[in-house]
Order: structure tokens, then C-alpha cells, then sequence
């Protein structure tokens, strides 16, 4: 059945006072706390339907109800009003985020910021090398036989690798190399470089052609050929204050849950812009996760989405206003990236 709006205000009421209290939430409370103009008479009927269908339930022989997983679900879809951010915790992120240095310091400046901000678990990717695209090229001779390549990602990333040349080489040839690679591949997607760097090989006159070859070989190790996609993780501690050992007895599941890079990928998942995933209780496809919910969204310049960024915190969280902050850090780390 479909729940009237008396009922859902009263779920709403029972999930704003649990998330606030910690406490399981009676009808004489409820009535107290929220105008919802009707006696406690008609709130525990209402109540009543709400533990018939499932979203609340009982804990132990108390007399008030906490949301269940299915509650939460239900009270998140029909959220109507996200927590707005004052204009102080604005700039706070402004301010906070502005300060970094480089990449490396972006990404740990904003997951320390979104732990502190939560109050839940952060969890952020770096910006991902396969939906980058290259802002520039450097070769730096080091010897006559040896180029540092330096590649810049137009993320911020850097990539940096020694080229071992099959022969000495002239100053004015690694000049020549430099202006054909950043000619060929500036602007261009990382994932679309491996046929146009090949293409080069055959492009530079045959006395150039092993040196290329080689130098070829390095740069589609430094553009492309990267699979350990890193993530940065920061407010562990918060778990403990969570209220998730009343469900777990443990914290372990959960804490060797979030050392796998894997999972914690999976986490994010395949996140845009547009789009915040929510993931509540049992809709975790991970077992050790089960007493948790995550908030997360992709972030990026503009419409291109480098990474992922989210929260994990107890089913038992501020939705509202996680996720406000969760779509706040995400557009100033984006913009952040795009002014660099």
C-alpha cells in the first residue's frame, strides 16, 4: 500500500528524532516534538501501519520504534528539503580546499574535510588517469643517453618516468621529440593516445626511429598503462560513536571491509555529476557492510567526471545533511580542479 502523507510525516518525524537522539521514538515524543495536529491516539495507529509494512520496527520489549533500512530508503526518496550549508561551512570548504598545495593535497585536504564535516568514514578516489586527458609533456635530458618524461594530467596528476635511449642523443633532437609529442597528444583523452603515440614512431625520419620507439614505449606506461586506481580514507574513528556495535557486536568487519582498495572502489561505483547514489543497509553489496549506509557522487571539471568521493557512516546518519555536504565538496573540488 502507499502511505498517506500523515504517514509519511510521522516516519519523517520518527527518523529526524532517532537520527538526533539515538533513542527508539514513541508516539507521546512524537507528538510533543512535531506539529503533526493529530491526538497520539491517531500517531500510534499510524505507527502501527508503519511496523506492518515495514518501516519501523520494535527493539527489544521498548516501547518507541527505530526505522528500519526499508524506512530510511523510503524516507530519503521522498526528501524534499536537503539541509542547506550556512554560509560559514561554505566558506570554510572554500577556504579549506583553496589552501592546497597539489593533487596529493587536494585529495587528502577533501577527505579530511568531508570526515570532519559528516562526521562519518570519507572515502575518496583520485582522479582516475583513464578519464584524463594531457595538459602537457616534458622531456628533460639527464644524460646523453637518458629523459626524464614528465606527463601532466589536465587533473593535476602527475606521471614520471626514466627513458633509457638505445643510443646518445643531441640536445636539439630531444627539443624536436618534446614539440612532436606535446603537438600529437596535448588535449587529447589518455584513453584515445595509444594509437597516436604508435603513429609517431612511424612519423620521425628513420635515424630518430629507435629512439622514438623507445621513448613510445615509455610514454604508453605513463598514459595508460595504470591499474592501481588509489583511494584516500580518513574519519575511521568515527565508527566507534556511530551506534553501529548496538547491531554488530564488532567494529572489525566493517574496519577490515574498508582496507580493500577494491571494495572500497566498488563503494563509489560508477558515479557522476548529475547523480548521488545512496545505499542503505542490506542494498550494500558487500556483506560486511550490511549496517551501513553510503553517500556518493563523482566529481570533476565541468561535466567530466575524474573520481569518485562519498561517505560511510550507521544506516542511523543525517541524511540531509550528509548529503549536502557529500554534493557541496564534490562542486568545489571539481571547480577546484578546473581552475588549475
Amino acid at each position: 500500500m502507499s502511505l498517506d502523507d500523515r504517514k509519511l510525516d510521522v516516519l519523517r518525524a520518527i527518523v529526524e528524532d532517532y537520527v538526533a537522539t539515538q533513542e527508539p521514538v514513541g508516539s507521546k515524543a512524537l507528538v510533543e516534538r512535531h506539529q503533526l495536529g493529530v491526538s497520539p491516539a491517531t500517531v500510534r495507529n499510524d505507527m502501527a501501519v508503519l511496523e506492518e509494512e515495514g518501516y519501523i520496527r520494535q527493539p527489544h520489549t521498548s516501547a518507541g520504534r527505530v526505522p528500519t533500512d526499508r524506512g530510511y530508503r523510503l524516507f530519503v526518496d521522498r526528501l524534499s528539503r536537503v539541509k542547506p550549508l550556512s554560509p560559514a561551512e561554505r566558506r570554510a570548504i572554500e577556504r579549506f580546499l583553496a589552501g592546497a598545495l597539489d593533487l596529493d593535497d587536494v585529495v587528502h585536504r577533501t577527505v579530511r574535510l568531508l570526515a570532519q564535516l559528516t562526521r562519518q568514514v570519507a572515502v575518496v578516489q583520485y582522479p582516475s588517469l583513464s578519464r584524463s586527458s594531457v595538459r602537457h609533456l616534458e622531456l628533460v635530458p639527464i644524460s646523453t643517453t637518458r629523459l626524464m618524461l614528465v606527463m601532466i594530467a589536465d587533473t593535476g596528476r602527475v606521471e614520471q618516468r626514466l627513458v633509457e635511449l638505445p643510443a646518445p642523443i643531441h640536445v636539439d633532437t630531444v627539443t624536436d621529440l618534446r614539440r612532436m609529442v606535446n603537438e600529437k597528444l596535448v588535449g587529447k583523452r589518455l584513453s584515445d593516445t595509444p594509437p597516436l603515440v604508435q603513429a609517431m614512431v612511424d612519423e620521425v625520419s628513420p635515424d630518430d626511429r629507435n629512439t622514438m620507439a623507445t621513448l613510445a614505449t615509455v610514454l604508453l606506461e605513463a598514459l595508460v598503462e595504470r591499474h592501481d586506481e588509489r583511494i584516500a580514507l580518513a574519519g575511521r574513528a568515527n565508527l566507534t560513536r556511530g551506534g553501529l556495535l548496538d547491531f554488530q557486536g564488532s567494529l572489525r568487519p566493517i574496519l577490515e571491509a574498508l582496507e580493500e582498495e577494491v571494495i572500497l572502489l566498488k563503494l563509489l561505483g560508477e558515479v557522476d555529476a548529475d547523480t548521488l547514489r545512496i545505499r542503505i543497509g542490506d542494498e550494500n553489496e558487500i556483506d560486511n557492510l550490511r549496517s551501513t549506509s553510503v553517500v556518493s557522487t563523482g566529481y570533476g571539471p565541468g561535466s567530466t567526471i575524474v573520481g569518485g568521493l562519498g561517505v560511510l557512516g550507521p544506516t542511523r546518519m543525517d541524511y540531509p545533511g550528509t548529503i549536502a555536504t557529500v554534493r557541496a565538496v564534490a562542486r568545489y573540488v571539481g571547480d577546484l580542479l578546473g581552475n588549475n
